[in-house]
């Protein structure tokens, strides 16, 4: 049983960007990994949170979780790049092992197809 590992990085951007630019900088590393060779297997905005400290004078962030899978290489860059923005407050990038998380639905959308049927 031995899946082949992958990569999720989550990063922090900062509230206060307009929801196009948020749409830019998602694509941009989502771009930015398929450039390098990696593969992007999932890609979910987790909306804005309230941070548990206060970083860079913000105390809510928008968070983005994106799974990817390479060989190692591509973290470096797509770290690098996160580093030089400006709107990026915080990352991380974590090596997993086994399946990758099935994306959560919505309950509220569920809830009516069950009704009807």
């Amino acid at each position: 049983m031995s899946q082949k590992p992958y990569y999720e990085t989550m990063y922090i951007l900062r509230p206060d960007i307009p929801e196009e630019e948020v749409e830019t900088h998602v694509a941009k590393y989502r771009d930015l990994l398929t450039e390098a060779g990696a593969e992007v297997l999932d890609c979910q905005m987790r909306g804005k949170r309230r941070l548990a400290y206060t970083i860079a004078k913000h105390r809510e962030g928008i968070y983005v979780q994106l799974n990817h899978d390479g060989d190692g290489q591509q973290v470096a860059l797509l770290e690098r790049a996160m580093r030089l923005s400006e709107d990026v407050i915080r990352y991380l990038t974590v090596k997993q092992d086994g399946p990758l998380p099935t994306p959560r639905s919505a309950p509220a959308a569920a809830e009516p197809v069950t009704a009807e049927s």
